[in-house]
């Protein structure tokens, strides 16, 4: 009974064994899971490392499930796959022993952290599992099977280690489901030609590539508005916006790349998302007192932010050779802004404190650069971006 399908013994059936673990494929579930791990700390105030490494090593099980399984059925039943290299014989023994493994540590769960954290982790084994032949002939299961299970991971971990969900990982789950969504209909229109040519039903194949995109785009638009919204509410503390910022400029460079390379961004993307977003969630950076107070610098306070955000856009208008258009442009725009300006001025909409008191058309000085320096810096980063995409 041959493990590997070209050697036997012991060694070559081990090597096959853990040719079955890709690190890109499963890292993220399990970083995931000890992320989940790590917000319950931050909530209980203590970490249980024993009930972080069993739901870890259940999640990482189930995903070896999934490949593996995968694997047997690309290779021995479709005949997808031009090679394996482990024995049918050698699938069926990797799965068996992943599955005694993943109910060994969900036991675990069960037993150290209760029913509410082993009923969350145990439909991962199932998603893996059935992933193949089952899942992935529809185009629902088999896009949103691999960003399910992760979301599954996050919440499974959390329940452990804290004892129930709360409003934020909830959020967090969502979002990461949406993301991970757009970045899986993504990657499956790399093999849309091959897809369609066996009659599988991925979202590429079903919607074409252009609707396909789109959708994914819409997937991704979801999960950053999604993180927005919530920190509008307080659901997540502000600093989670940063996080938007940094994956929604990845997201951008990503739209005009073909399917393989836009792949490759976004998850690498997708790994500073998360870690900003856990960043946020346990430090809340911009919920203590600022690290840098500027306001040292009393009534010149507004008048220096200006001179310093006034500077990058000339900089950049000049680096675009916009200066004359840019000109124009705030020439139109300057009288309707002075009028917003003063009227919302005079009914107290807003009250600006640290400026030098110095008025011009009744308005503060600092607000006539304002209405300046603002639409010369979007059209300087306007001309920027024009320039990086020719």
């Amino acid at each position: 009974m041959a493990i590997a399908r070209r050697q036997s013994g012991t060694l070559p059936a081990a090597r096959a064994l853990a040719s079955q673990i890709h690190p890109v494929f499963m890292l993220p579930p399990v970083a995931v899971s000890l992320t989940g791990s790590l917000l319950a700390a931050r909530e209980t105030g203590s970490f249980g490392p024993t009930i972080a490494a069993l739901h870890a090593t259940a999640i990482f099980t189930a995903v070896y499930t999934a490949h593996l399984k995968d694997g047997y059925v690309d290779f021995f039943v479709r005949g997808e796959d031009d090679d394996h290299p482990l024995s049918a014989t050698g699938c069926r023994v990797g799965l068996v022993a992943a599955g005694v493994v993943f109910l060994a540590a969900l036991t675990g769960v069960f037993l150290t952290a209760g029913l509410g954290g082993a009923a969350l982790t145990a439909p991962t084994w199932a998603l893996g599992y059935f992933h193949a032949p089952q899942l992935d002939t529809n185009p629902v299961t088999a896009t949103g099977g691999y960003p399910a299970g992760i979301a599954l991971a996050l919440l499974g971990s959390f329940v452990a280690g804290h004892g129930s969900l709360t409003p934020a990982v909830l959020g967090l789950a969502g979002v990461l489901l949406a993301v991970l969504l757009g970045i899986k209909v993504i990657d499956d229109a790399q093999d849309y030609a091959y897809d369609r040519s066996i009659e599988k039903r991925t979202v590429a194949v079903v919607l074409g590539r252009s609707r396909a995109r789109q959708t994914a785009e819409g997937c991704l638009a979801a999960g950053l508005l999604g993180v927005a919204g919530l920190a509008a509410t307080g659901v997540f503390p502000t600093g989670t916006i940063l996080a938007v910022f940094a994956f929604g400029g990845v997201a951008a460079i990503a739209r005009r790349a073909d399917p393989r390379l836009a792949t490759m961004l976004l998850v690498r993307g997708a790994y500073v998302f998360l870690a900003l977003l856990l960043i946020a969630l346990w430090y809340r950076p911009m919920a203590g007192p600022l690290p840098i107070d500027i306001g040292v610098f009393g009534p010149y306070t507004y008048l220096a932010t200006e001179v310093v955000f006034g500077a990058l856009a000339l900089a950049l208008l000049w680096r675009g050779e916009a200066i004359a258009s840019a000109a124009r442009s705030i020439v139109v725009l300057y009288p309707l802004a002075y009028v917003w300006d003063w009227y919302t001025l005079e009914v107290g909409i807003f009250a600006i404190e640290l400026r030098t008191g110095i008025d011009l058309l009744a308005i503060p000085l600092e607000e006539h650069l304002f209405m300046i320096v603002v639409p010369g810096l979007v059209i300087g980063i306007h001309e920027t971006l024009r320039d990086s995409d020719t």
